[in-house]
């Protein structure tokens, strides 16, 4: 559980900077006549988002999610900001329940 927790922030971080990069830099640079920020960025999105949309599909199946919080996990990658916002409100609805609700790993004890 915890690495498909670590994997889905890691890439809704970075799909989510992606995409802000895209929207306020990249498509401004465009409509200016510099398509080839708005291309270039457009491309490592998409990829990215592809990325995001196959762990946001694993955790959320790892945390037995309903319909409407996958769907809302999954479109976040769409709208610039919120897959911040999204991932905070999944953190705290459905991750931190889910892994305290994970029993303690049996450390070996030294003599």
């Amino acid at each position: 559980m915890n690495a498909a927790v670590l994997r889905y922030r890691v890439m809704a971080y970075v799909t989510g900077v992606v995409l802000v990069v895209l929207c306020f830099v990249g498509i401004p640079l465009q409509v200016a006549g510099h398509p080839a920020v708005a291309n270039n960025v457009g491309v490592v999105h998409g990829i990215l988002y592809i990325v995001y949309l196959v762990f946001a599909w694993i955790l959320s199946r790892k945390l037995g999610l309903a319909t409407k919080p996958t769907v809302i996990m999954l479109l976040a990658g769409t709208i610039p900001i919120m897959t911040f916002i999204v991932e905070r409100w999944v953190t705290r609805r459905f991750i931190n329940p889910a892994l305290a609700a994970q029993p303690e790993p049996a450390w070996p004890v030294r003599p």
